[in-house]
C-alpha cells in the first residue's frame, strides 16, 4: 500500500470539500475525492479504493443527520442497501482486473451520464 506525504491543511480542505459535496448532494463525494486524490499522487486504482473508503465515515454520518431530521425512507432500505452491497461487491472485483484506462473512462462517461441526467430529466 502506498503512503503519500503531502501538505496536511491541502488534505484537510479537500476532505472538507468531499464531504460538503457528499453531506448536501446525497453522494456525489467519490467523483470530487477521485480526481482529487489523482491529483495528490494517488495511482487511478488507489484513488478509487481510497474514495470509497472516505465516503464510509461521511455517509454514517450524514445519515445519522438525515435520520434525526426524518429525512428517509424506511421502505427503500433494505432492497437499495441489498443492491448497493451486490453492487459495490461487483465493482471491487472489477476494480482490482480492469486496466487502468478502462476505469478512467468508465468514471468520466459515468460522470457525464450523471450530469446530463441532472440538467435535463430531473
Amino acid at each position: 500500500m502506498q503512503s503519500v506525504k503531502g501538505d496536511f491543511g491541502k488534505r484537510v480542505l479537500c476532505g472538507g470539500l468531499v464531504g460538503l459535496a457528499n453531506s448536501t448532494f446525497g453522494g456525489g463525494g467519490g467523483m470530487i475525492a477521485v480526481p482529487l486524490l489523482s491529483k495528490n499522487g494517488y495511482g487511478e486504482k488507489q484513488a478509487h479504493a481510497t474514495a470509497i473508503l472516505l465516503i464510509l465515515p461521511i455517509s454514517a454520518l450524514s445519515f445519522l443527520l438525515y435520520v434525526f431530521r426524518g429525512l428517509y425512507d424506511v421502505a427503500v432500505l433494505i432492497p437499495t442497501a441489498l443492491g448497493v452491497t451486490a453492487g459495490g461487491f461487483l465493482g471491487a472485483t472489477l476494480l482490482n482486473t480492469l486496466p487502468v484506462k478502462t476505469v478512467r473512462i468508465v468514471f468520466a462517461v459515468l460522470q457525464m451520464v450523471a450530469g446530463v441526467f441532472l440538467l435535463f430529466f430531473r
